[in-house]
């Protein structure tokens, strides 16, 4: 568990009503024990993570074996999900092949929500790769990991994109780089949208507005928080939360110049949904 340092304990706690504008880092937040009921809420859903994952494993493998279409890493994802506590409502239509899905990003949940819902890949940093348990998770769905320092091996990089696309027929990509709480939308990154520059034929991009509502602030992980610390608040917290994913009109990026372009066409299209949920607060 994380240790919460005498500096980081003399955080203050920030005035609720200031929650939707809070940016500063959210040490405060940190893992600093869990009641009796915590303690089983986390074995319930820890057992029901287990038990969602030993029993698609032996189908995911026999399905590979046999050349099969591969629906098991999405109900894994889709039951992790629902382990977790989210209880999802789908607006809109998601594209269901050769679609490139772009996102804003609130917690790692976001991952299970999306995949499950949506049978979607994923482009993650290159780290990630390397975590005990959460690395193989992500491989079996075909996650593409990419390094953000290895600028001259972005060639290799776009070429995976590409690849991928053609074996799962959809990706998702993060492009604010981190996550979230939830009142704001960062800057977009394009690099790896260089893989819709020429886009491949076909192909469109359809963004997704991920609203967690009155959840977001408790469920997001932004800020100092250590990623078991982050998981450890999430599976104690009590009750469930509503997650609304919001497929967005996709668009066609051939009518774009350039991947920045597509990026910041995506943004503003993610943005208006989220300033709305907010009350109308502008998001720039």
């Amino acid at each position: 568990m994380a240790y919460l340092s005498p500096e980081k304990a003399k955080v203050p706690h920030p005035d609720p009503q200031a929650r939707p504008c809070d940016t500063q880092p959210m040490a405060y937040r940190l893992w600093d024990g869990a009641t009796p009921l915590g303690y089983l809420r986390f074995g319930l859903r820890v057992l029901l993570l287990f038990a969602a994952l030993f029993f698609c494993i032996p189908f995911y493998y026999i399905w590979r074996i046999l050349h099969l279409p591969n629906p098991w890493p999405r109900t894994f994802l889709k039951a992790a999900a629902f382990a977790c506590g989210a209880r999802v409502k789908i607006i809109g239509t998601p594209i269901k092949r050769d679609v490139f899905f772009i996102s804003n990003h609130l917690s790692w949940v976001d991952i299970a929500i999306l995949g499950g819902h949506s049978g979607t890949a994923f482009v993650s940093k290159e780290e990630i790769g390397n975590w005990p348990i959460i690395g193989w998770l992500c491989r079996l769905n075909d996650t593409v990991f990419v390094s953000r320092s290895d600028r001259m091996g972005i060639a290799d990089q776009i070429n995976q994109l590409r690849d991928a696309l053609e074996e799962t027929w959809a990706i998702t990509i993060f492009p604010e780089g981190t996550t979230t709480d939830g009142s704001t939308l960062l800057p977009f990154k394009a690099p790896l949208l260089k893989v819709l520059e020429p886009p491949p034929p076909g192909i469109m991009v359809q963004p997704i507005f991920l609203n967690y509502g009155k959840d977001a602030y408790e469920v997001s992980w932004p800020g100092e928080e250590s990623a078991q610390s982050n998981a450890w608040r999430l599976l104690t917290r009590p009750g469930n939360f509503l997650v609304e994913v919001h497929f967005l009109n996709p668009f066609d990026p051939d009518q774009f110049s350039c991947r920045k372009d597509i990026a910041a066409e995506a943004r503003l299209r993610i943005a208006e949904p989220l300033s709305a949920s907010l009350g109308g607060k502008p998001i720039v």
